[in-house]
């Protein structure tokens, strides 16, 4: 891990602990927030509703914030997104109405949506051949902080949320100041391309817009870090610090296996199908919650049990296989994502590309709050799990078929797909 990072450019070493200081003041709040809601006595549908306006404001928002990166460079938007942030974790300190919440989430995603396309688009450009090892240690890196606010979060979440919210705060504070200060500028080329013929040549871009539907299932899924995961665990174990178990267990093996699989998977198979693995494995992280969850009664509230420790074990199962998958999907979509697209217009095809997984992310996330609230025991459990299972399998085939058929191959200088009879791209 750490020979890859010193193989970075140094831009790009310096936007691997700017993604560190982002996932550690983000996970300081949102893997709480639900357990917050619950307490005031909002329901899981209620909960599902204000994450995936959270997340649909940060992933469809990019469809704008993208082509701005592209036109005024990936800095400022980063800068922006940092100060957002801040503005963003200052108002949950200050509410607890539904209106309010609603705001300062959608807030926290409108954040997202500036720096998110913007420090791809920046990694991109600056990691140049490196391009899936680098995401593959922002991954990592990211994991680090994901890691460390949990816990941190879990501590100060004993005091109050709004504690939890304000140390955020001061961390995207830190950030926004480190970032005007430290990171580089890079030119700006000018683009003959006018914003709506950007957007023209992304939605006539077929093979784009397939890649984009089957990898909707990444943040589909992604999303139940902070709903069924986290939910399930809190109701098997009867305790709210089951929640910050999920976690770390995920971002261990984020952290300890992002780097390895990537390098794995790349020596051995193409990128699309390495994507696809990934997300059929992300879906399978929910079979061991199905199979076990309609079995497991509610435990008592507030203290851990002999009970409650075994019960979190198929939650606990299920995010390990989960974070598995992520951490093979997302270098291998990311590194996929200009070669059906452009790198010319990489902000505004991260954008678009984000704004579709936003949509499918809202549907799935109200889906789930749905069933988690109708289906609370019996057998009638295992039905969120299993369709989020069918979720990652029907994302998994899209890709799986588009690389087979080799509508995943970089285009040779003739325009034309350059791939082998299998489907693989050539290498170069």
């Amino acid at each position: 891990m750490l020979s890859a990072y010193r193989g970075l450019p140094a831009a790009s070493r310096l936007l691997m602990i700017n993604m560190f200081g982002i996932n550690l003041g983000f996970f300081l709040v949102l893997p709480f927030l639900a357990g917050y809601m619950n307490g005031l006595g909002y329901a899981a549908g209620t909960i599902g509703l204000v994450l995936a306006l959270r997340m649909l404001a940060q992933q469809g928002l990019t469809l704008f914030t993208g082509a701005a990166a592209d036109r005024l460079g990936a800095r400022p938007m980063i800068i922006l997104g940092c100060a957002l942030r801040v503005l963003a974790f200052g108002l949950f300190t200050l509410v607890g109405s539904l209106p309010g919440l609603i705001a300062a989430a959608m807030l926290t995603g409108l954040a997202g949506a500036v720096f998110g396309p913007a420090v791809r688009a920046y990694l991109m450009q600056d990691a140049g051949e490196r391009r899936a090892e680098a995401f593959a240690l922002l991954n990592t890196v990211g994991h680090a902080g994901a890691l460390i606010g949990p816990l941190l979060g879990a501590l100060l979440i004993a005091v109050d949320f709004r504690l939890v919210a304000g140390v955020a705060c001061a961390v995207f504070a830190v950030l926004t100041l480190g970032q005007v200060l430290v990171l580089p500028a890079r030119p700006v080329p000018r683009l003959e391309t006018s914003l709506l013929q950007g957007w023209h040549e992304v939605l006539t871009n077929r093979r784009f817009l397939l890649f984009a539907l089957g990898g909707s299932a990444y943040f589909a899924l992604f999303g139940q870090l902070y709903l069924a995961l986290p939910v399930e665990a809190q109701r098997v174990s009867g305790v709210e610090a089951a929640v910050s178990a999920v976690f770390i267990a995920s971002t261990l093996i984020g952290i300890f296996g992002s780097v390895p699989l990537t390098s794995w998977f790349k020596a051995r198979y193409s990128e699309g199908a390495s994507m696809a693995a990934g997300l059929a494995l992300m879906g399978a992280g929910f079979l061991p919650l199905a199979l076990a969850g309609p079995a497991l009664a509610d435990a008592p509230a507030g203290r851990w049990s002999t009970g409650g420790l075994l019960a979190v074990l198929p939650v606990l199962l299920g995010t390990a296989l989960f974070t598995v998958g992520t951490a093979v999907a997302n270098p291998f979509s990311m590194t996929l994502l200009p070669q059906v697209g452009s790198e010319r217009l990489g902000g505004t095809y991260y954008g678009f590309y984000y704004l579709v997984q936003a949509l499918a992310a809202t549907v799935v996330n109200v889906a789930v709050g749905q069933l988690l609230d109708r289906f609370g025991q019996g057998p009638g459990r295992a039905l969120p799990f299993l369709f989020l299972l069918l979720v990652g399998l029907a994302g998994a085939g899209l890709i799986c078929w588009m690389s087979g058929t080799g509508r995943l191959a970089p285009r040779s200088p003739s325009g034309r797909r350059s791939t082998s009879g299998s489907g693989r791209p050539q290498p170069g």
